[in-house]
Formats: C-alpha cells, structure tokens, sequence
C-alpha cells in the first residue's frame, strides 16, 4: 500500500527554494490561509513569519540547513535544523495546512531528529514554542519533548517576527533526549 511517507523526499534547500519556503511557512501559521491547519498563530501574531533574507540566511548559515520536504514534486514541509555543539535546533518547521493532520508531522520530525542525530551525532534536539501554544506544546510532548519553563521573552518591536496582539507571549525551550 502507498503511504503518504513513502511519497516524501527529504533535500537541503537551495536559493532557488527561498520563495516557495517562504510561502509555504507564511501559509502555515499567518492569515486566514493557515486556518485551515492547526498550527496557526493567527490569532495571537499578525504580519508575517518570516521573510525572504531570514529564510536565506538559514539555508546559507555553515552549521544550518532547511529540510525542504517534497510529495510528487511539490515542496509541503521544511524545517530548520542547526548545530549548536551538543545538541541541534529545530525550527522553522512548517507543513502546508492543507495536508495538516494526515501524520506528516511525526513523520518529517523523526526524520529531522535522524538527521541531526546521524549528521552531527548531537544527544538533544531543543526548540523553543511560543509558551500560550498549548495545543503544539501537547503535540510536541506526544513526540517526546519535555518543557523545561526556560523561556526568552518574544522581540516585541520588531515585525519580522510578527505583530503580537497579545502582551504575554515568550518562547519556551522544549529538550528531546536523541537516544
């Protein structure tokens, strides 16, 4: 039987890549486009997620790379993943809404977590989730991340980040031990 997961290819983005990650991530958590998923962020940030520069700078940084996550030739998901000694990043991780809830998720996510683990042999990946994201916050838990209640505070200020519509929003760091 074919599964969505058998359909999936796995790249390190290029130049090329940076609009379509771009919109793929906007679509994913900002405007009413991202409604149609869950992970929305519509509600507590307006403007945008990210920009082109910031998504070039993570498929140009030497310790970094966007996992560009392909069906049938069409770009659906990316993550971030970074080198940081002892453990790895993992950011930036969007799934098209409209394929949200068929298990594409997990999938790319234990992917990723094999990558870093087998790439730079780390023995965490961190994270950091906006701390009012209960619902991801949840979603994470289920795939073995635990909260730590660090948090940094979110840039208010600065709309390459978003404009907050809310006064309480900070970033907590969430640890996966990567056995």
């Amino acid at each position: 039987m074919d599964t969505a997961d058998s359909r999936l290819t796995y790249r390190d983005a290029t130049d090329a890549d940076v609009d379509a990650l771009v919109a793929l991530i906007e679509s994913a958590y900002r405007g009413d486009a991202s409604r149609a998923g869950w992970t929305t962020e519509a509600d507590i940030l307006q403007g945008q997620r990210t920009d082109p520069q910031g998504v070039l700078e993570v498929v140009k940084a030497p310790d970094s790379r966007l996992l560009t996550v392909e069906r049938d030739g069409r770009i659906v998901a990316c993550c971030q993943l970074e080198h940081r000694g002892t453990h790895a990043y993992f950011g930036m991780f969007a799934v098209s809404p409209a394929l949200q809830g068929e298990g594409l998720g997990k999938t790319i996510i234990a992917e990723a977590e094999r990558r870093a683990r087998e790439t730079w042999g780390v023995t965490e990946m961190h994270m950091t989730v906006i701390s009012v994201r209960e619902d991801l916050i949840a979603w994470y838990e289920r795939r073995g991340y635990r909260r730590t209640g660090e948090t940094t505070p979110f840039p208010y200020g600065d709309e390459r980040f978003g404009i907050p519509q809310r006064a309480d929003l900070r970033f907590e760091l969430l640890v996966k031990p990567l056995a």
